[in-house]
């Protein structure tokens, strides 16, 4: 499947509530596997108590606090995998969410990683799900997404599509702030 030229970093040199709602309809690229992006959530830092750089540098954090365009993969529930990416100019902390993509490509081996989702629509509909069906682990922490098997482009087509704005959700601390941005 062919898609667009892979995002600069510029692209994700600026606001974190801009670079949440502009990577909607983007495609996340693996290996051979792929999807656009239809839901994410941004993470602000500072006074965004959910954030994981609300406390500052740490050697967990470190990645959001440097340069923007690179993913930040934790651990959830000791058992799956998120993944975001790093928002604002480095030395500022910002990062987004990518919570869920529609599966575009690879979705045979998208199945073989998740052979419990029974729709195609299920493989990747969850930030654990999609890291679990792309193959992204905590060893892509840090990785630069302007290069490398692991990407995110512009769409070869780009549709357009209205955006729901929600509060973010499976978190308790600065919950109500409408940070959560959804494809329609």
């Amino acid at each position: 499947m062919r898609f667009g030229p892979i995002l600069e970093r510029g692209f994700y040199e600026r606001p974190t509530i801009e670079v949440a709602r502009a990577l909607l309809g983007k495609v996340l690229v693996h290996g051979e596997t792929a999807g656009i992006v239809v839901e994410t959530e941004a993470y602000l830092g500072g006074d965004d108590l959910a954030s994981h750089s609300a406390r500052g540098v740490t050697n967990r954090t470190r990645v959001i606090f440097g340069p923007p365009g690179h993913a930040y993969v934790y651990l959830i529930y000791g058992m799956y995998e998120c993944l975001n990416i790093v928002a604002e100019p480095a030395g500022q902390p910002g990062c987004v969410l990518v919570r869920a993509l529609q599966p575009v490509a690879g979705i045979e081996i998208m199945r073989q990683r998740r052979p419990a989702a029974r729709r195609c629509e299920d493989l990747a509909s969850g930030p654990g799900k999609l890291t679990l069906a792309l193959g992204i682990t905590r060893a892509h922490n840090g990785a630069d997404l302007t290069r490398g098997s692991l990407v995110v482009r512009e769409p070869a087509v780009p549709r357009p599509f209205e955006i729901a704005v929600t509060p973010r959700i499976g978190i308790t601390q600065c919950a109500d702030l409408p940070l959560r941005f959804v494809v329609l």
